[in-house]
């Protein structure tokens, strides 16, 4: 389900984040279908269940996931996530074109990189 890095230099909050919002957006977690409780993914990644707790709750303010009190932690619908959460990534993703930019990565290469992302393509070795 997810993999945690922990060379990685962002904390694990947020990689599990990152996993659960990915798994939820590409269908692998289908709409209203209950994620594993804090507890039991704490236990299935060997981390302290606070931890589970603060990326639930983050999701859950993003709207990729809404908790039924008693019940659980269910996958929200795709067209339920929150407007801000677009806000918020086209704001970082026009950080990374300026510093892209800045450091004259060539625009019609990102452009052709943007198209073939879109159409479903492989980007890795198209870089520098």
């Amino acid at each position: 389900m997810i993999q945690l890095n922990y060379r990685d230099s962002r904390p694990i909050y947020e990689q599990i984040k990152d996993g659960l919002r990915k798994l939820v957006i590409s269908g692998a977690i289908k709409k209203d279908e209950k994620l594993p409780s804090v507890r039991d993914l704490a236990t299935q990644l060997s981390i302290n269940p606070n931890t589970i707790q603060k990326a639930y709750r983050e999701l859950e303010q993003e709207g990729y996931i809404y908790t039924i009190t008693g019940r659980g932690s269910f996958a929200s619908e795709y067209v339920d996530i929150d407007a801000g959460r677009n806000k918020e990534l086209l704001k970082e993703f026009d950080e990374i074109v300026r510093e892209l930019l800045y450091l004259s990565e060539d625009k019609d290469a990102l452009i052709k990189r943007i198209e073939a992302i879109a159409k479903g393509g492989d980007t890795s070795d198209s870089g520098k």
